[in-house]
């Protein structure tokens, strides 16, 4: 009980400083309970897409939900029900449930550097969705991605090689007058991690049979994202 009275004076002192309305308080004081498994079976793909729009513009505007992240653990701990699953990249600039201003158990993350897919990744993404219920995949690149950067460069260095390798088709398949042709060239740059989402959204599709039909019938949604470490913001290809 006392615990839950220090939350509520603590939430309220949050609201009076920030200025957040007395509804937003409310979903705010909502918004930090754990994903439940009946609130995970009422989320939609397009409600799931929403409410990552919806964190991300509290995130990015300093008005991020106060959340009890060791209640979340105590009500996670038997269980989990994320209602999306997120592939980005490893860059410690890039967290993103704290970019999306979510909490503990609500979001499934595969990171790797340069946010692409390979077989351990969508088996995972398989069990996020089709096993564990999650309702939408983003595949989520940045701004200024220093995997993408080596792979303009052809950089070589130990296992790291074979790791860029992956984002080589997304170097090839930029087409236009880029010189030069390599990180020294923040547009090319750009342009080679806007198409790595591309095609990574599309080896998925390729790939994996259980994530396509999924897809295609419905089931779970699949959206590319690019997230701005210089503003906090991401946008999103629909």
């Amino acid at each position: 009980m006392q615990a839950n009275i220090t939350r509520t004076v603590i939430l309220a002192l949050v609201v009076a400083s920030s200025g957040w309305s007395a509804a937003t308080a409310v979903h705010a004081q909502a918004a930090s309970a754990a994903f439940t498994r009946e609130a995970q079976a009422a989320v939609t793909p397009a409600r799931a897409l929403a409410m990552l729009k919806e964190g991300n513009q509290r995130f990015a505007s300093g008005k991020s939900v106060a959340r009890d992240f060791l209640a979340q653990v105590k009500q996670t701990s038997k269980g989990q029900f994320p209602f999306a699953a997120v592939v980005s990249c490893l860059d410690s600039r890039v967290p993103p449930a704290i970019v999306f201003d979510r909490g503990i158990g609500d979001l499934f993350v595969a990171r790797v550097a340069g946010n692409f897919v390979n077989d351990d990744i969508l088996g995972s993404l398989e069990y996020a969705t089709k096993l564990a219920g999650a309702k939408l995949i983003v595949v989520m690149g940045h701004t200024e991605c220093g995997a993408v950067k080596g792979a303009c460069d052809a950089a070589q260095l130990g296992l790291l090689s074979a790791t860029l390798a992956n984002i080589n088709p997304a170097v090839t398949a930029v087409k236009g007058n880029f010189t030069p042709r390599s990180s020294a060239n923040g547009e090319f740059v750009q342009a080679v991690a806007d198409m790595n989402v591309q095609l990574t959204m599309q080896k998925l599709r390729d790939r994996s049979v259980v994530l396509r039909e999924m897809i295609d019938k419905g089931e779970i949604g699949l959206v590319g994202a690019m997230y701005d470490v210089s503003t906090g913001k991401v946008s999103f290809y629909e």
